[in-house]
């Protein structure tokens, strides 16, 4: 399967379950893996026939940065179901949203929660 992925993409975003976690912020890191056949673009050397990684990455940003949300779960979900929307040929989007130092009583590197959106199933198996 031919995929592209947008790693790592850091925000500063106002997120968390507490008001004091959306009051302050922290940094986020995304990232987003499309799942698609793109070797007829690789062997034309042809942009419009494969997916725009600027797109999908403005869809990130404007999930990280125009909403506060509670959950991570949430945010990936968001992302990925709005990226599966730019084209028919998508036949799967993984997204993992990573937030630095959650408040969980101890020291940890991240949380991270890790969605699937995945267009191969048909419209009865959603």
């Amino acid at each position: 399967m031919d995929r592209i992925r947008l790693v790592n993409a850091i925000f500063f975003a106002h997120h968390g379950a507490t008001s004091e976690e959306r009051q302050t912020g922290g940094r986020y890191e995304v990232d987003v893996e499309v799942g698609f056949d793109f070797e007829a673009a690789a062997q034309e050397d042809n942009l419009d026939a494969t997916l725009c990684y600027e797109a999908v990455y403005r869809i990130a940003a404007e999930v990280m940065q125009d909403k506060k949300i509670e959950l991570i779960e949430r945010i990936a979900y968001l992302i990925a179901n709005q990226v599966a929307e730019l084209s028919a040929q998508i036949e799967y989007v993984d997204v993992c949203v990573r937030k630095r130092n959650p408040p969980v009583g101890g020291s940890v590197d991240f949380a991270e929660a890790v969605y699937r959106r995945d267009n191969a199933k048909t419209s009865s198996d959603r």
